[in-house]
């Protein structure tokens, strides 16, 4: 059995250590991160070349499942992942950590995107802590009366805002790690994704603690009729049934 798994999250390197031992895993990831850790089994970097590249490279391969477990945000591949294996006949899960969810306390401001989010950030304070990725950072160019703060893996390219320091850093991150920054920085406002998970959390707490605002970016859907899980242990369990796994559609 040969089965490709879509992304470089920490769920998808959790489940190629899972089943690497009894198939075939080829792990692919997007190669916008500098230097990647990588999961065990095969590994390619790259794009496929949209959904058709995606099916022939199904095809050539003869790749017998696929498990979709990039990023919550990463919607374009999704939908290219979904629309490949329709056309290959390969069977397809989307695996996704749960998202966040307030709690008594927390002062959120949902927004669908980038944009929305620095009109509303904006709005709330001048001192805004960005945890959005480098790659959406255009969305705030054009504010010339804030100062930035962006944490990112690797470092961001123009355009950027007037006013910006970035800190490079990578998850997980710990409480009173994110309490220190935000005081240390004089945080008015946090920028972030519904990212879900636990490595990056934490700011959410100390920003619930410090009375701030949250500006959070709702995640998109998972492609229309593709099944998913929360877990890498549920996508194990997944390929595990063999009968059970059927192709979308």
């Amino acid at each position: 059995m040969h089965i490709l798994i879509l992304g470089g999250t920490t769920e998808a390197r959790r489940l190629a250590e899972l089943v690497h031992a009894r198939v075939r895993t080829t792990s692919s990831l997007a190669g916008r991160v500098a230097a990647p850790k990588l999961p065990p089994g095969e590994v390619r970097v790259g794009g496929f070349g949209g959904a058709e590249g995606l099916a022939r490279w199904l095809r050539e391969h003869q790749v017998d499942a696929v498990i979709d477990a990039t990023h919550p945000f990463a919607d374009t591949i999704s939908s290219h992942a979904a629309r490949a294996a329709a056309e290959a006949h390969v069977p397809l899960l989307a695996l996704r950590r749960p998202g966040w969810a307030p709690v008594k306390g927390d002062d959120w401001h949902p927004v669908d995107t980038l944009e929305e989010a620095a009109d509303v950030a904006r709005r709330l304070g001048r001192r805004i802590f960005l945890t959005t990725g480098r790659m959406g950072l255009a969305s705030f160019a054009h504010i010339p009366d804030a100062w930035f703060l962006l944490r990112s893996v690797d470092p961001p390219e123009p355009p950027f805002p007037p006013h910006l320091d970035v800190l490079l850093d990578r998850g997980p991150f710990t409480l009173d790690g994110e309490r220190d920054l935000l005081r240390r920085h004089a945080i008015e406002v946090l920028v972030t994704k519904d990212s879900g998970g636990t490595a990056t959390a934490p700011k959410l707490t100390a920003a619930r603690e410090a009375a701030l605002p949250v500006v959070i970016l709702r995640r998109p859907p998972a492609p229309e009729g593709v099944p998913v899980v929360t877990t890498p242990e549920a996508a194990a369990q997944w390929l595990t049934a063999g009968s059970d796994v059927r192709p979308p559609g």
